[in-house]
């Protein structure tokens, strides 16, 4: 196991007097060795305030593929008590961007929900000026760094508050959406989650959706099927993001690897020999999250919404297995409010470690808050998509 550093002194820059009383973590230590930190890193999800993103499967997942690939750094950030018990694991990779270093939760845009895993009472425990003391700590172990950003994060985890988000700034340009599942029952879940207009238009659709023939959920479990899944996924994603004209980010060979981890549930629905959709998502502690679903845009069954019979054909598995919830993450779409009856309020923190931090934090916060306000104003977000679209265009060529 590769240990980077074990002190906590004051950072360099201290806004105001942080908290005298005892802290409750004796020690912070940062490893580099996900690998190493395995059997811990899963005794301790399976009891801590921890999004599915965090953990060990998803976070190795992530690290070994897209992370090695882009060259990323990472930190694991363990705080003990005096025991030795542990309270909390903090994922970080250290980023530089503009002469400015700083550590955020792994993952970025492939992440729904950032935040760090927590003993709940630990969690419990901390109000705004310990997290704030701890976080500071955090840095200083670390070291080198000017600011902390952490973006996407849920306000409470499993009813109790998420110690990093006491810290916030403010709201994240978006939520994320959800549903609680009724155990072994995915009907009575769409029933009471679903408007009776939408389930009538989802009715109509499955039945326009039978016409083309049987039609079967396919979750991937043998390497032929993770392949195949993976294929249909990538190529159709290729071809909406094409259409579109924005870069793919589920391009390169790093993407396929990561996707094609155990951590990763890989589902299709399946006609004809055909995957005409696909969903993308993993879970943990009986929480399912949606990551990424796709759909087959020259099929001609496209009028009959495939990738949203095959959410729904989703949400009755999960139910049936006695998954207690299920999110799509993060954004705003149709499908999401049409299947979700819950969100989740995120927020964003920006702590400055540094003079020169304290800078950063304010663009980083000022830039956040800007987005904010364009996907609050439809009539912003649609010029902000208009003015996008020419930027990646370019200007035209002369004649």
């Amino acid at each position: 196991m590769s240990t980077i550093a074990t002190p906590t002194p004051a950072a360099s820059y201290t806004p105001a007097a942080l908290d005298s009383r005892p802290r409750p973590w004796a020690s912070i230590v940062v490893e580099t060795d996900i690998a190493a930190l395995a059997e811990e890193w899963r005794a301790f999800e399976a009891t801590a305030l921890a999004s599915p993103y965090q953990g060990h499967g998803w976070v190795s997942a992530f690290v070994e593929t897209i992370g090695a690939a882009q060259g990323m750094a990472f930190r694991h950030v363990l705080l003990r008590d005096a025991a030795g018990a542990l309270l909390a694991l903090l994922p970080l990779t250290i980023t530089r961007r503009g002469g400015f270093r700083f550590a955020e939760f792994i993952g970025g845009k492939h992440a729904n929900y950032h935040m760090g895993l927590y003993a709940p009472a630990f969690a419990a425990a901390l109000d705004g000026r310990l997290a704030e003391r701890m976080l500071r700590e955090v840095g200083a172990a670390i070291g080198g760094l000017d600011a902390l950003v952490f973006v996407n994060q849920p306000v409470t985890w499993r009813g109790i508050a998420n110690p990093a988000a006491r810290l916030a700034a403010g709201p994240s340009p978006s939520r994320a959406y959800k549903l609680s599942l009724i155990a072994g029952d995915g009907e009575a879940t769409l029933k009471r989650s679903m408007s009776s207009h939408a389930r009538k238009k989802l009715k109509n659709k499955a039945s326009r959706f039978r016409d083309f023939g049987p039609s079967t959920l396919v979750r991937a479990t043998t390497p032929g099927e993770i392949t195949r899944i993976v294929d249909a996924f990538i190529a159709q994603k290729a071809e909406r993001f094409r259409a579109m004209g924005v870069p793919d980010p589920f391009a390169g060979p790093a993407m396929r690897a990561f996707l094609e981890r155990g951590a990763i549930e890989l589902y299709a629905l399946e006609l004809a020999g055909t995957y005409v959709a696909t969903y993308v998502g993993t879970s943990l502690n009986g929480r399912f999250s949606g990551m990424a679903t796709s759909f087959d845009m020259g099929s001609e069954t496209v009028k009959s919404s495939p990738g949203e019979l095959l959410l729904a054909e989703l949400i009755r598995l999960k139910a049936g297995e006695g998954m207690a919830a299920f999110d799509l993450g993060v954004g705003e779409a149709r499908y999401k409010t049409t299947f979700c009856d819950d969100h989740d309020d995120l927020v964003d923190s920006f702590l400055p470690l540094t003079v020169k931090g304290r800078l950063f934090a304010a663009i980083a916060r000022t830039k956040r808050e800007l987005k904010r306000r364009i996907k609050r104003s439809p009539a912003a977000l649609r010029l902000a998509q208009r003015a996008s679209g020419l930027l990646r265009r370019g200007p035209p060529e002369e004649d």
